[in-house]
């Protein structure tokens, strides 16, 4: 597949890197799941309605999760190069995913079929250990979010999300930046001008 920047087997010691040592039969069984998928700016990685079946590793590029809310955009998760991402309720439960899924610059992701990592975990416990370790960065990065919108005010949501999502913050769009930290463009206009003056 054209523009690919790694291969599978680099996708898979990167996830061992991260999450889990593995030996090599190990990276063996994760590089023969792993399967590569291309998409370009705009396109949907997952539509509303679809089964999420699979967990995704960004290899690069940006995306947006969101759903719809009385008829608006609501956007609840902005991944970059190297993250993880997935719709974890349809994912676990088999429901159709009311996220959608869309790539907001050219992007390639390497999807972890749900169904065979489990079986491969079973082989294995350095990958079962790779995929607890993963829900439980999902899990935190949506507990991170949902203390934001719970707890700061917009100039401190801006502030930590700058912090902890450098590359997002430089590449989204801002409307979709404001969206996630539940803000207008214009009090995002705001708070990113009076930011600007502090530094």
């Amino acid at each position: 597949m054209k523009g690919l920047v790694n291969t599978p087997r680099d996708i898979a010691r990167e996830l061992a890197r991260r999450y889990s040592t593995m030996t090599h039969d190990e990276l063996d069984m994760l590089e023969g799941i792993l399967v590569p998928m291309k998409f370009a700016k705009g396109d949907l990685i997952l539509h509303e309605g679809d089964i999420c079946r699979d967990i995704y590793f960004i290899d690069y590029g940006l995306i947006r999760q969101f759903y719809y809310k009385k008829g608006k955009e609501v956007t609840e998760h902005l991944g970059e190069d190297h993250t993880i991402f997935m719709c974890i309720e349809s994912l676990f439960q088999e429901v159709p995913s009311k996220l959608q899924v869309e790539a907001l610059e050219p992007t390639v992701v390497y999807a972890l079929p749900k169904e065979k990592l489990e079986v491969v975990a079973l082989h294995s416990v350095n990958i079962q250990m790779m995929y607890r370790k993963i829900l439980e960065e999902s899990l935190i990065i949506s507990q991170i979010h949902a203390d934001l919108m719970r707890f700061e005010t917009a100039q401190d949501r801006y502030m930590r999300m700058r912090k902890l999502y450098p590359q997002v913050v430089l590449r989204a769009p801002l409307v979709y930046i404001a969206n996630y930290l539940q803000m207008t463009p214009e009090t995002l206009s705001r708070v990113r001008a009076v930011a600007a003056r502090m530094e």
